[in-house]
């Protein structure tokens, strides 16, 4: 049973890496492959995340849950 687990463990983890081809990177550039698109808007929204939870850190807002800052 070893003998088939290791090398379908082994083969398993090479089939996941990928090569990004050079005419695919612009592809992956793009504003909507970003993990964050807009920085603006996700500092807005963590600023009211923060602020309705009443707590701070993680993202470096600053602020108390009145949402005054």
């Amino acid at each position: 049973m070893k003998i088939f687990l290791i090398p379908a463990l082994l083969l398993v983890l090479v089939s996941g890496c990928a090569e990004v081809k050079p005419w695919h990177r612009n592809i992956l550039a793009q504003r909507d492959m970003q993990l964050v698109p807009d920085k603006i808007e996700a500092y807005i929204d963590d600023h009211i995340y923060f602020s309705k939870e009443a707590s701070t850190g993680g993202s470096g807002i600053g602020g108390g849950g009145c949402g005054c800052n």
